[in-house]
């Protein structure tokens, strides 16, 4: 064993109790950010996938509301369907033991090739006469398959049709406020025979909608992708996930400064063997790497720690989720998404700054006059 390494085992030892506080710290800190980083990765991985359920890639929304021809073929397009869009007053008479619901939602009236959109929602049974509600939103209703509903547009025309389904995306606002029916039915309570909103389009690679929507869109149409549609919220997370990663890393800031506080004070108490040492024939830099590798002993145990905890931690919520009201956070509950990337910039950064903090200990030992301790 080197004369460095002898010393910085036994200062270690000496200050057994604030040497498992400081590395515990550094572990708890690190835990507690990937874990953070862990769930909001889950988060914005969970939205987007449950959006796109019930979201079309591609919306190429009409310039004038009318019948149009539609856009040309493209290799990326696996599913096209025309759309009317309209917001509609969604009624249930009451029954015996059934009290009456009503509710507003946004209706989607798809003609030919709307399974092709929406693959991943059950639309096998949709056709004329017939709807298919978003699972809070037939809750809210009280309506289940074979019920009537009562369909008011703002023109108060009114339409009846039958429940046939429900879908649920895991998006709570798109479960609870969207519905499907057909084209034809939805012109009908228009009173628009002719109206056409646009077209809905599912690429093979959501990733390239933009590219395509441009490349689809000509004179007739306006293209609006996914990304576009919920930019806003995109953003906000990404912010989020930003912010909650700055904020959480101060912990692990704060513990490394506590680490480096425990070296400080060993360099104090110790000032006159150190000095000793020194007289002795120990070199200036032999005597601060006693230090250093104490701080990077100290460091390297609680960085490990602290990511075998982390992943321990999200790898728990990932087996159980934890359920979260879709009112306010739009998930029902909270998914999981381990990315090695950010165990691996945590554990960099946190190396760094456990190294930057044991500069400290370090000066101090280096400021050290061996004659005047002595004397």
């Amino acid at each position: 064993m080197s004369f460095v390494w002898f010393l910085a085992s036994r200062h270690l030892r000496y200050r057994r109790t604030q040497s498992l506080i400081s590395l515990l710290g550094v572990a708890v800190g690190i835990m507690v950010l990937t874990t953070a980083l862990s769930l909001t990765n889950g988060f914005i991985k969970g939205l987007v996938e449950a959006t796109l359920k019930a979201v079309p890639h591609i919306y190429l929304q009409s310039l004038n509301l009318e019948e149009n021809p539609p856009p040309p073929p493209h290799p990326q397009v696996v599913g096209q369907a025309p759309v009317l869009l309209t917001k509609a007053l969604l009624t249930r008479r009451a029954e015996v033991g059934r009290s009456a619901g009503a509710d507003f939602a946004t209706l989607i009236g798809l003609g030919d090739g709307g399974a092709a959109v929406y693959p991943e929602l059950d639309l096998s049974q949709l056709k004329p006469g017939t709807i298919v509600l978003g699972s809070a939103l037939a809750r809210s209703l009280g309506a289940y398959p074979g019920d009537k509903l009562f369909l008011v547009s703002i023109n108060q025309k009114r339409i009846e049709l039958r429940v046939v389904g429900s879908f649920q995306t895991g998006n709570y606002l798109l479960d609870a406020g969207f519905a499907f029916t057909t084209l034809q039915d939805v012109r009908n309570l228009m009173e628009a025979p002719t109206a056409l909103s646009g077209y809905q389009i599912r690429l093979r690679d959501p990733e390239q909608a933009p590219q395509v929507g441009q490349a689809l869109a000509g004179w007739h149409y306006f293209p609006q992708t996914w990304q576009s549609s919920n930019r806003t919220l995109i953003e906000q997370l990404a912010l989020q996930k930003r912010v909650i990663g700055i904020v959480v890393f101060l912990i692990v800031v704060v513990a490394a400064l506590g680490m480096a506080s425990v070296l400080v004070l060993t360099v104090i108490e110790k000032t006159p063997d150190i000095a000793l040492l020194r007289v002795m024939g120990a070199r200036a830099s032999q005597v601060a790497g006693v230090f250093a590798l104490e701080g990077l002993v100290l460091g390297t145990l609680g960085i490990g720690l602290g990511n075998l905890l982390g992943f321990g931690l999200s790898s728990y919520f990932a087996w159980r989720p934890v359920q979260i009201p879709g009112e306010l956070y739009f998930l029902t509950r909270l998914p999981v998404e381990i990315k090695p990337s950010d165990f691996a910039w945590v554990s960099a950064m946190s190396l760094l700054v456990v190294l930057l903090a044991s500069l400290l200990p370090l000066w101090r030992a280096l400021r050290i006059k061996p004659g005047e301790v002595l004397r």
